[in-house]
């Protein structure tokens, strides 16, 4: 099994959090079920797993369902033998976005707390959307991501102590040395072929055949394309084509979407596709960057949404869109290939992963630049540049964006596979798998306030 983050959370909120029903949103083929069906059966007596999409393309037993007391008696017939009580019974809905009526249903499910209940989806964000009565106070939802390259390394077989000894020097801002740094890099690599789907890295471990490998990403990235199909036929095919545009949208200069190429229309605007885009976004296979102009902490306060750039939400698929069974385009320093557009994309499902909202730069006037994430512990912004061939000290939008007085930012990081960490003019150089140390602040602790003073 592969180990993942997000089974202490799942672990810690069956055991410790019975008053919520837990949703567990994200893209198919990222190890949502695995993961709730692992640590479900080892923490509950009864563990009841009803696959909503494939009843609804089914039998249909739970189509029908209106009253709390309906669904009881359709789990009993489901399950087939007895149930316990919510000490000892979980039940698992998944792909509940395919019955919008249980997922208002959860309020109920929750305060009449018979059982223990989980829910997971792919389109969860729509599906919210879309209910007219959301179950606010009763339900938690968390994202869930494929593996990211820390997750990566452990499935790789590196353990977690040479990770922290790692991490330590990255925090330290030091170099590694040149054996460890290789290491690290080969692995950073790999994971740029295989990437962080579940299957993906299954096949990989089973026998190293990337032609298995491909399939499999040949196969989920079908996947994607056909769940559109659940939209009328306009709208499917506006989302098949956006979906199909991101990798050539990425290996432009300008990699955000032009929208009058979406339909080759002119006149077009963020407005008209933005439900298309939701879509994208709320199912999980794609990742939106919005633009900011004037970066201000905190940033959401000032992200232009009509400016958007779209990456897959899983690298190893864009490897098999770029370069298919040819590892040597990654593996090798090939003058030819500019492996930009795959660094970023590993960059950008690493900072999802790691919660970080995604914004870039651009500046009609200063250029353009990678990334921007919001730093809390600062309260400032962190400008993020990815660079992937020998000029990386070389970026004139940065170097412009971080000389601009009013932006009041004394710092960024320039990401590239050269092993020496250094400073320069407020830019501090570090290896491209540094990357894997960001994070959003999330402390481990409770933050206490000053006790107030009495008046």
């Amino acid at each position: 099994m592969l180990e993942r983050k997000f089974t202490p959370f799942l672990e810690d909120f069956l055991t410790n959090e019975p008053n919520k029903i837990l949703l567990v949103n994200g893209a198919r083929q990222i190890g949502k079920s695995y993961l709730v069906r692992y640590v479900g059966k080892r923490l509950f007596k009864h563990f009841v797993e009803i696959n909503l999409k494939e009843d609804k393309e089914g039998d249909q037993l739970f189509a029908a369902v209106k009253t709390t007391n309906d669904l009881y008696m359709r789990l009993g017939n489901y399950y087939n033998k007895p149930l316990g009580n919510k000490s000892n019974t979980l039940i698992f809905l998944d792909e509940i976005q395919s019955y919008p009526h249980l997922m208002t249903m959860l309020k109920f499910l929750n305060q009449e707390g018979k059982y223990r209940f989980i829910a997971s989806g792919s389109q969860l964000g729509v599906a919210l959307a879309q209910t007219p009565s959301v179950p606010i106070g009763s339900i938690e939802v968390e994202q869930m991501h494929p593996l990211d390259f820390e997750e990566f390394l452990w499935a790789t077989g590196v353990s977690k102590e040479w990770i922290a000894h790692i991490r330590k020097a990255f925090e330290q801002n030091k170099s590694l040395d040149e054996s460890t740094h290789e290491l690290l890099l080969k692995r950073f690599q790999y994971y740029l072929l295989i990437g962080g789907l579940p299957e993906a890295i299954n096949k990989y471990l089973s026998d190293r055949n990337m032609v298995r490998v491909r399939a499999v990403h040949k196969a989920i990235h079908e996947l994607y394309r056909i769940d559109a199909s659940q939209y009328d036929e306009e709208h499917k095919l506006i989302i098949r084509r956006i979906y199909d545009m991101i990798p050539s949208n990425l290996e432009n200069k300008k990699k955000r979407i032009f929208y009058n190429k979406i339909e080759n229309k002119t006149g077009k605007h963020f407005a008209d596709y933005a439900n298309e885009f939701e879509y994208l976004t709320s199912s999980g296979v794609a990742l939106d960057v919005l633009a900011i102009s004037n970066p201000k902490f905190p940033l959401a306060e000032s992200e232009h949404k009509k400016l958007i750039k779209l990456y897959l939400n899983d690298v190893g698929l864009l490897t098999h869109l770029l370069y298919g069974v040819n590892v040597n385009a990654v593996l090798q320093d090939i003058r030819s290939i500019n492996l930009g557009t795959v660094y970023e994309s590993a960059v950008a499902q690493e900072l999802a992963a790691h919660g970080f909202k995604l914004h870039y730069y651009d500046n009609k006037q200063k250029g353009e630049v990678d990334f921007l994430v919001d730093d809390y512990d600062r309260l400032q912004v962190l400008p993020l540049e990815v660079k992937s061939g020998k000029d990386y000290t070389e970026h004139s939008a940065l170097t412009n964006f971080l000389n601009t007085p009013e932006y009041s930012i004394d710092r960024a990081i320039v990401f590239s596979n050269e092993r020496l960490v250094f400073k320069k003019n407020n830019a501090t150089y570090m290896p491209i798998y540094y990357c894997m140390f960001l994070e959003s602040h999330a402390p481990d602790e409770a933050v206490i306030l000053p006790e107030l003073e009495a008046v």
